[in-house]
């Protein structure tokens, strides 16, 4: 697992891992392996045989990873095999309730009006949420600066405050924010409207189409894994993801379940690492060293 425990994929993959060990019988065990835009874990994970018997699990920093920290020559699409993927979700544009924005072009016109002098917070370099804002200036043609937190508590303590001026958010976490007034909800990365946020219009509502960016976790093993094993697991996988009770812990944290068959999410990641290491690049990013 390369993301700690409590976060979003680490649930996601710890449900739908139990759900494996229930229906399969197969014993499996979470290791949390942070670190290093999530290189640690996926080091660790080249290392063993290619049996099936470990398992990457994937999310949108791991797309990044050519791009950010190419020294190390990981290909995921390719030093990997994308098996399914386990979810679907989408984050939240969030500026504080205060601004006079009430709209994404009205938001961009704040920032043009006041190039530079807004701040961006995320979890870290690589992260969906920094990622999305490095995408949205980009297509916006705004200038903003980027501040990452390693503490989540004081990311969202900075921003309520105003310390900062607006954040992606996790939809499952923007939305009590939204609905208590503390932010204000103005854009969600969806292609549609979603369930959680139905009075948070989507990017493409606003004329930003290219802004849909899903967030999303899904399984992997190492290359050479014999194809009778990737299809074992893909279809274990589906099977689990069509549990009632793995849907509705799902929806508790945003997200959708998704599964599908294995060459569906090996395409999806190649047109995910095309794609993030076109934003890495046109963006300027570079990881401090």
């Amino acid at each position: 697992m390369p993301t700690p425990p409590g976060t979003p994929p680490d649930v996601i993959s710890r449900v739908v891992a139990s759900q494996l060990s229930e229906r399969e019988g197969w014993r499996v065990v979470v290791e949390n392996r942070p670190g290093a835009l999530q290189t640690v874990a996926m080091l660790d994970v080249l290392k063993q045989p290619a049996d099936g018997l470990t398992i990457y699990p994937m999310s949108v920093p791991t797309a990044a990873v050519p791009a950010l920290m190419p020294q190390l020559g990981i290909r995921p699409d390719d030093d990997f095999i994308p098996v399914v993927k386990l979810s679907t979700s989408y984050n939240v544009l969030v500026i504080p309730p205060d601004f006079s924005a009430k709209t994404m072009p009205e938001f961009v016109a704040l920032l043009k009006a006041r190039p530079g002098q807004f701040n961006f917070s995320s979890a870290g370099f690589g992260t969906p949420a920094h990622l999305a804002a490095e995408l949205f200036k980009l297509e916006a043609g705004v200038q903003a600066v980027h501040v990452p937190y390693v503490q989540p508590q004081q990311r969202l303590a900075d921003l309520l405050t105003g310390i900062n001026h607006f954040d992606f958010l996790a939809s499952v976490t923007a939305g009590d924010l939204i609905a208590t007034g503390k932010l204000r909800g103005i854009a969600v990365t969806a292609p549609s409207r979603i369930v959680g946020l139905p009075n948070v219009p989507t990017v493409v509502e606003q004329g930003f189409p290219n802004l849909v960016v899903e967030d999303y976790v899904g399984f992997a093993v190492k290359s050479g894994t014999p194809d009778a094993v990737v299809g074992r697991l893909n279809e274990a996988v589906n099977r689990a993801l069509r549990d009632p009770k793995v849907r509705e812990t799902f929806e508790k944290l945003g997200a959708t379940p998704a599964g599908g068959a294995q060459p569906d999410f090996r395409d999806f990641m190649r047109k995910q690492v095309g794609h993030w290491s076109r934003v890495v690049k046109e963006a300027g990013i570079k990881l401090p060293q």
